[in-house]
């Protein structure tokens, strides 16, 4: 027996009560993401303020905690004090002055300066992250902190005018700046500012590089060649000569090795400086918290970088008391019985492990 199909007017019915159904359900959904669009505002404005403003110098924000992955701890690694803030006009001028130049050393100073020509091309920011501000990124946080202090390198104390000319003139490859002229003093007041919020004689939270444990052999180019052509090459380029932008002017991707990169008497030419700088920040927008490489990637890479080609500095006063001499410095004599290569290259646990003795 067939059953009875609904009239006309029970499904018209049916079809107003279905209708008050979806209504009702997507109420409730506006219900429940409604507080978090407004939770998230700020979040969401900024996806687009991003995508349609230009590259600008954006003030700093105070220190707030990182959340470090899922754990539920968290650690408050240093952030730069915000330079919104300064009341005296003409400091603030200044020091917006000196992050101009950390960020874009090459336009005022580089081969094609508006200001003067003595440096490589590079920006002081390839090397110390967004302007020294990034956890880990070689950042500036420990900079007004600590100097003036004594430094083995060169046997005696320096202040900070003297470290920022040692980058000039070995980092960037060029000569040191006038401690009296505008740049130098802009630099200075910058690096003094965004570090202010760090007691005087402590480290802070995230400065410098991360650790990274040494391997059990020598670092190696040959394996390095391939991380570089696997992982480094698309934006260093193949002959390490980086990429210059349309302007002549900086690097979007600062050159690795050759005549424009940094010399051999810079920090990063050393491998343990470099292997643990590349391991948690390259390639570029990776994390100390998520890296991409792994520990043997990033000892033969920076083995295969640093055996390439490069300028060169006389400093013959460096490390004047050779006992001092880090474990990886490529330049003997030693007060150990390891060769040039082996402080080079590694391994270094043997030399470490005499170090202590």
């Amino acid at each position: 027996m067939e059953s009875e199909k609904p009239s006309l007017k029970e499904q018209s019915l049916i079809k107003m009560i279905q209708r008050m159904l979806n209504l009702i359900i997507v109420l409730v959904a506006f219900i429940i993401i409604l507080p978090l669009l407004i939770y998230n505002a700020d979040t969401i404005s900024g996806w687009f303020k991003s995508s349609n403003e230009k590259a600008i110098t954006p003030a700093f924000p105070e220190a707030k905690p990182e959340k470090r992955n899922a754990v539920a701890t968290t650690v408050a690694y240093w952030q730069p004090k915000a330079m919104d803030a300064i009341a005296d006009p003409t400091l603030k001028e200044q020091v917006y002055y000196g992050r101009e130049l950390i960020a874009h050393t090459a336009k005022y100073l580089g081969p094609n300066g508006s200001v003067l020509q003595i440096t490589n091309g590079q920006n002081c920011q390839n090397c110390h992250l967004q302007a020294g501000t990034i956890a880990f990124g070689n950042n500036y946080g420990s900079v007004a902190s600590t100097y003036p202090k004594f430094r083995a390198r060169s046997g005696t104390e320096e202040n900070i005018y003297k470290r920022v000319n040692d980058c000039f003139e070995r980092s960037l490859n060029g000569k040191a700046l006038d401690t009296s002229s505008k740049e130098m003093q802009a630099i200075v007041a910058y690096i003094n500012h965004i570090g202010s919020n760090v007691p005087k004689g402590e480290k802070a939270v995230g400065s410098g590089l991360k650790d990274l444990a040494f391997l059990d052999r020598a670092a190696d180019p040959i394996k390095g060649k391939t991380v570089y052509e696997t992982k480094c090459q698309s934006c260093h380029q193949a002959n390490g000569e980086g990429v210059l932008n349309p302007d002549k002017i900086e690097y979007s991707f600062p050159p690795l090795w050759g005549k424009h990169s940094f010399n051999d008497g810079a920090g990063l030419y050393r491998i343990t400086n470099f292997a643990k700088y590349i391991k948690y920040n390259m390639p570029l927008g990776v994390t100390h918290e998520n890296p991409q490489l792994t520990d043997e990637e990033a000892w033969d890479v920076s083995a295969y970088v640093l055996a390439q080609s490069r300028p060169h500095i006389a400093v013959p006063k460096d490390w004047p008391d050779i006992s001092k001499k880090p474990i990886d410095h490529p330049f003997g004599p030693y007060s150990d019985p390891f060769s040039e290569k082996q402080h080079k290259y590694g391994p270094f646990k043997p030399i470490a492990e005499k170090a202590k003795k």
